[in-house]
């Protein structure tokens, strides 16, 4: 689904011929990482901004998910963890420029990645199958976990008895 506005533009300053200039909106995705010690109210804040930049560049936010403070894969200026969040929204290539422009500004923010989604993507089932799939990636990382827990637990128990005949 492609959203799209209508507005009117001038040839040129001579010229009294208006043109119908199309603006397209586009579906995007980003994910945006804050720093552990980010307080609530400022994240509230930085989202509510970025929906004003979204809508006075005649976009729509679509959904705001929180996905919790996570292990980083890699520590980002000496920081192990950060609060991820995941948004979809319609908006235009400016309204993109003006959000990064902001995000890069704001030291709150560690990493962010907007990603453009293929034309006529409509994001509400967009966002269900990317939350069936996310769901799908944890319950294999706790399955992977649960094995990898087995494995240790099954490893100490060999190495006591050796332990306890040495002693």
């Amino acid at each position: 689904m492609e959203n799209t506005t209508t507005t009117k533009a001038t040839k040129s300053k001579s010229s009294k011929d208006v043109l119908a200039k199309k603006i397209t909106m586009r579906a995007y995705e980003g994910v945006i990482i804050f720093q552990p010690e980010t307080p609530i109210d400022a994240q509230k804040d930085f989202f509510k901004k970025n929906k004003k930049i979204i809508e006075t560049h005649n976009g729509s936010v679509h959904h705001v998910d929180t996905w919790g403070r996570r292990q980083l894969g890699n520590p980002i200026n000496k920081n192990p963890r950060g609060i991820y969040f995941h948004t979809t929204f319609y908006a235009d290539n400016k309204a993109i420029m003006e959000l990064e422009r902001t995000m890069r500004i704001n030291d709150k923010v560690m990493r962010f990645l907007h990603t453009r989604l293929e034309e006529g993507t409509d994001l509400v089932q967009y966002v269900d199958q990317f939350k069936k799939d996310l769901a799908a990636n944890m319950q294999r990382e706790r399955e992977r976990e649960a094995k990898a827990s087995e494995r240790r637990m099954n490893t100490k128990r060999f190495e006591q008895p050796e332990e306890e005949e040495q002693e």
